[in-house]
């Protein structure tokens, strides 16, 4: 079993193997729905996908709020960026001699 800190929640994390999921794959979504475990599925050792119980949210960057100020330089980067992604041509519409295709 791993323990897994989850913000202010802490989850145990169960380990099985493929095969005994299978056999046991009605008890593991209880265990999941009901008693907010998570189980770490593998393949001869090797993780292979994981039970979460649906309302539990990983941690990800997009909720994290308040790291950087609205007048970080770090929007001026990201603004240019999509702008000149959006003047770009992929190259597969580009001719061979470098200018573009027209169709």
């Amino acid at each position: 079993m791993t323990i897994i800190c989850c913000g202010s929640m802490i989850m145990k994390e169960n380990t099985i193997s493929v095969a005994e999921a299978k056999k046991h794959f009605s008890d593991l979504l209880g265990q999941v729905a009901y008693k907010k475990k998570r189980i770490l599925i593998t393949k001869r050792g090797r993780p292979m996908a994981r039970i979460i119980p649906a309302e539990a949210n990983p941690d990800h960057l997009v909720d994290a709020q308040g790291w950087l100020d609205n007048d970080d330089p770090f929007f001026d980067v990201i603004d240019h960026i999509v702008q000149e992604r959006q003047k770009h041509v992929p190259r597969i519409l580009q001719e061979t001699n470098g200018n573009e295709c027209t169709f």
